[in-house]
């Protein structure tokens, strides 16, 4: 038998997921909330030490709680749709637990929070440009393309999440889907 016809064996599978969507985490979110941000705030001799202020603990927490909407978002790809945020890698199973039960698009809401909170935190209104030039990017991808494959691959029960959570903002009830 050869070696390399064999499948992945099933304590495999996740480590090996589990590397994609943490490589997934650094190159998506991680280039967009943190890499572009960082690059917008030295081209603008923005990128100071904020100032200690009960503003500057606001803005971080922001920040922070964008991160951790963000990473919760992963490990609900991971952990229930077994896969990755990627479009290359996307989960095999509609997610529409933990925060997809109350929008569904947290992904980009935490992306969008943590932007913000720098915006906040460093006091920079180009990167508040830069969050809403963010926010039109992410609404057209949802609308142009994920929407249509999720459509496509889940069918029937894309549907009906979709008429029960909102694309934008959070619903106080949340679906009972899962």
């Amino acid at each position: 038998m050869n070696p390399r016809a064999k499948q992945e064996s099933p304590s495999a599978f996740p480590l090996a997921l589990a590397l994609r969507a943490a490589a997934f985490v650094i190159l998506l979110p991680g280039t967009v909330g943190g890499y572009f941000p960082v690059l917008i705030l030295r081209a603008s001799n923005g990128l100071v030490r904020p100032r200690l202020s009960v503003s500057s603990a606001g803005a971080a927490l922001l920040l922070l709680a964008g991160a951790a909407v963000v990473l919760r978002c992963v490990w609900d790809f991971f952990a229930t749709g077994r896969g990755t945020l990627a479009p290359v890698d996307p989960p095999k199973r509609l997610v529409v637990s933990g925060l997809y039960r109350h929008t569904r698009n947290p992904m980009y809401n935490g992306v969008l929070a943590a932007i913000l909170g720098e915006a906040w935190l460093f006091r920079s209104a180009v990167l508040l440009e830069y969050a809403l030039g963010v926010f039109v990017a992410f609404h057209l991808f949802v609308v142009l393309y994920e929407e249509r494959a999720l459509a496509s691959r889940f069918s029937g029960a894309y549907a009906a999440y979709r008429r029960t959570v909102p694309r934008w903002g959070f619903t106080a009830r949340p679906s009972k889907l899962d």
